[in-house]
């Protein structure tokens, strides 16, 4: 019977350690905040709502940046100056079209406007507000972000 019990606390021990260890981290990347930044390109102006980590609210101090964004895949892309803070960094539950993501290899902002899987590579920045709509303009143009608030 002393035997079931330690075994057990040491699953019960691993356990809380997995879970202490990733709770935290789960908990403030997914948090939406009040920050919010505008994107214009082309003749799109829409707002993204931005998360409550250390990379977004990175971001959101570089603003406002003037940018290119293009296309790749299912998402337009915009290089940054220079990398952000990783601290946030994936994987993220419920990926979804109009996630802003940072990709960790290349330092450029992801605005995915498909599906995608979320990786170790990539960082929730943010959410669109509204729908996904200007993200499907094909073709390469200047971007303004500005931060709202």
């Amino acid at each position: 019977m002393k035997r079931q019990a330690t075994s057990m606390t040491r699953r019960t021990l691993l356990g809380a350690g997995i879970v202490g260890t990733s709770l935290p981290h789960l908990a403030w990347a997914e948090e939406q905040t009040h920050m919010k930044a505008r994107f214009i390109f082309a003749d799109h102006d829409f707002t993204v709502t931005l998360n409550d980590n250390p990379s977004a609210r990175d971001f959101a101090s570089r603003l406002p940046l003037d940018l290119t964004f293009s296309d790749f895949s299912n998402e337009k892309i915009a290089y940054l100056p220079r990398k952000l803070h990783l601290e946030a960094r994936g994987p993220f539950p419920n990926e979804a079209a109009g996630d802003l993501c940072y990709y960790i290899p290349w330092g450029n902002l992801a605005f995915f406007h498909g599906d995608y899987i979320s990786t170790r590579d990539l960082i929730r920045l943010g959410r669109i507000d509204g729908g996904i709509e200007p993200l499907l303009t094909r073709g390469e143009f200047p971007l303004r972000i500005e931060r709202l608030s």
